[in-house]
């Protein structure tokens, strides 16, 4: 193998090792534990359940592991947080 050839070889291995990167980088997944995901030009979204009501009101679920925070807000503009946590089940 001559020196061209063989300059070749490394620059088709240099190309496919980033472009496995860049997949890999790609297909990975935010943890289920976090609580927002990231989407494809990094921008952060919140994992939340909201349902806004045509009068203005809201209510929003959060889910951290085993706990589970409740945030309201009624038409009138009264907020209320609760967070409820059940305890993890012995094996």
């Amino acid at each position: 193998m001559n020196f061209k050839g063989g300059m070749m070889l490394v620059a088709v291995f240099a190309v496919a090792s980033i472009a496995a990167s860049a997949q890999a980088q790609q297909d990975r997944q935010t943890p289920k534990t976090w609580s927002y995901q990231v989407d494809q030009q990094g921008h952060r979204i919140a994992r939340t359940n909201r349902i806004t009501r045509p009068d203005g009101s809201w209510r929003e679920e959060i889910r951290q592991g085993n706990c589970v925070t409740i945030k309201e807000r009624s038409a009138a503009g009264e907020y209320r947080e609760t967070r409820q946590c059940t305890p993890a089940e012995a094996g």
